[in-house]
This record gives C-alpha cells, structure tokens and sequence, in this order.
C-alpha cells in the first residue's frame, strides 16, 4: 500500500491529466499543488508510481499519466465523491417529475445524465418480471373489441386488442374489470396469472367468451418473457475525446450499438446497491478496454429493479461522475416507486 504523500502525487496527477489532458510533470505539480514537499522528492516519488505500475511516461521526456491500475486506486481511495449543488439537486428533481409515464422517465433519464456527466449514459428499465400489478383497465373500442391495458408496480403499460365473438356490454365489463383489479392488484406478474384460473366460472355462460377472450390476452401480457431493454444517450459526446482513442474509437461505438453488450456491462457490476466502477481493461468486451462504466442501481426502498450507468473514456471526472450518477439513481428509484 502507497503511503499518503505518494498518494497525493497521484491523486494530482489524475486531476491534472483529467482537466488538461497534457501528461503531467513534476514542475507542474509544485506549482499546481500544496504537496509539502520538494520538487526532488516528488520527482522520486513518480518514479516509484511509475515503477508500480500506476502512472507511464507516453513518450520520451514526456511528464506522466495515469494508467488503469492508477484510475483504480485514485477511485478506491477517494474520501468523497463530489455532490451535486442545490441547483443542480433541483434540476434534477424539476425534470423529472415532469414525466408522465415510465418511457418518459427513462428518456429523460438518458438525456439528464448524458448533460450532467457529458458522457453516454445508458438506462436499463425495469424487468417486468421484478413488477407486480398496479391497476387492470378494460377499455370498449367497438361493441366487440376491447383494449386491455395491464400497469404494472414499475410503470409500464402493456396493451392488448381483444376481438370479442360476442357483444360486450358495459355492466359486464364494470364487473370483469372489478374482478381482475380483485385478484392481482398488488400481486407479481409471475404469480398473478394463478389467481386467475377459475374467473370464468364467476360468469355466466353467456358472458364466459368475452371473459376468455380477455383473459387470454391479459395472460399474455402476465407470462410473456420480455427482453431486457436498454437505453442509451449521449453518444455524440464520445467525439469530445477523439484524443482518448488515438487508435480509433470505432469499436466503441461498435460495442454501444450491442444490446446484449451493454446489458451484461451493467449486470458485470454486481450488488445494484452499491455504485460500481470498472476501469479500462476492467471491462470485458474488447471494444470497451479504453473507457470506464460508473453505474448503479435504482429502484424502491426495499428492491433495486433495474440499473443504469454512464460510460467514458478511462480520463475522467470521477468524483463528479460519480455523484451525479448516484443522485439521479435515488431520484429516479423514488419516482419510480411512486408511480
């Protein structure tokens, strides 16, 4: 382990080469920088950085920067990570409480992060087979076809057309409706389809075919398998660090364009509670060796159902990063939960 004086040469060289984008020497860190101590002792101590693998020379007489292992160890050690001003934590709040469903919250999401971190943000939304039932709308098209709207905990909305065989009046509509609301409300999607089994047998037989008719598509929306879904945003801004990918940055790219890609980045970061982040080679997919993913996850008090993340290049603000990925982590995981 670094003793603290060595750490601090290193926690000013990530914070310059982070703002400059210049390698940084040890004249520039005397003047930049209360250290303490002597310009030779700090020209030493970026020797034994250097020597450990956490800082490199990129070319010839060249000052230092900070390589991976250095990113982690400045993440590791980090006292704080940089909270958000008060009119920033209000931004934030303003803009999204302004959504009206949950496409809308995760499109505003997507777009907060990627301004507030000016990184590609990517948003995971939550899996349906984490939701329950909220609320089970019938709603009367023609006299033989319904719309059949099921609103899950999570807040999202999946809708069916029903073609009936026969006419579907209003009282029986009202009771099926009352019904339904009866037995899932509250209950997950997964076990909600069970306590459906025998609803037909509370109607006559008259009515039991546009109980069935609805009750088939209301299954399939209960017993469906969705496919994750992911977000992304941001991505112009990769072109602000065109010099971060001096080989190129098509893989990159590539790699953002890959749904399966990005879902396993996020789920490659662990417990959801905690904000993770995998710096540089850290990353598993090729095309990602050269930027860093911060990420956490969000959700209610007592269940996290989803993640979501920024990614970058491995020079980057991580403090700042950081905060406000976990800031608008907890502010979308409340709205979520309220919804």
């Amino acid at each position: 382990m670094l003793e603290d004086r060595k750490l601090d040469v290193l926690r000013a060289i990530v914070e310059d080469y982070v703002s400059t984008h210049e390698p940084v020497g040890s004249k520039a860190l005397v003047e930049r920088h209360n250290l303490g101590v002597s310009p030779a002792t700090i020209r030493n101590d970026m020797a034994a950085l250097e020597d450990e693998g956490y800082i490199a020379q990129p070319h010839t007489s060249a000052g230092r920067i900070p390589t991976d292992k250095g990113y982690r160890l400045f993440v590791d050690r980090l006292s704080t990570v940089k909270p958000l001003s008060t009119p920033e934590r209000r931004a934030i709040q303003s803009f999204l409480d302004g959504a009206l469903d949950l496409d809308d919250i995760v499109a505003r999401t997507v777009r907060l992060l990627a301004q507030l971190t000016s990184q590609v943000a990517v948003v995971q939304y939550p899996s349906l087979s984490r939701s329950g039932v909220r609320h089970v709308e019938l709603v009367p098209l023609t006299t033989s076809r319904l719309l059949v709207v099921l609103i899950t905990t999570t807040g999202r909305v999946e809708q069916r057309v029903v073609e009936t065989s026969v006419e579907a009046s209003e009282t029986l509509l009202a009771e099926l409706r009352a019904q339904l609301n009866a037995l899932t409300v509250g209950v997950r999607l997964a076990e909600a389809a069970g306590r459906l089994s025998d609803l037909p047998e509370r109607f006559t037989p008259e009515e039991r075919p546009v109980v069935a008719s609805v009750l088939s598509a209301l299954l399939e929306s209960l017993v469906e398998e969705h496919e994750d879904r992911i977000v992304l945003g941001g991505t112009s801004n990769l072109a602000r660090f065109g010099p971060d990918f001096p080989h190129s940055i098509r893989p990159v790219l590539e790699a953002l364009e890959e749904q399966m890609v990005l879902l396993r980045l996020l789920g490659e970061a662990g417990d959801p509670s905690v904000l993770t982040v995998r710096i540089g080679s850290e990353n598993a997919h090729e095309g990602l060796t050269g930027t860093s993913v911060v990420s956490v996850g969000y959700g209610t008090e007592h269940e996290m159902l989803a993640k979501l993340g920024v990614i970058g290049p491995t020079r980057m603000d991580y403090p700042g990063t950081m905060g406000a990925v976990r800031a608008v982590a907890r502010y979308v995981g409340k709205i979520v939960g309220e919804s």
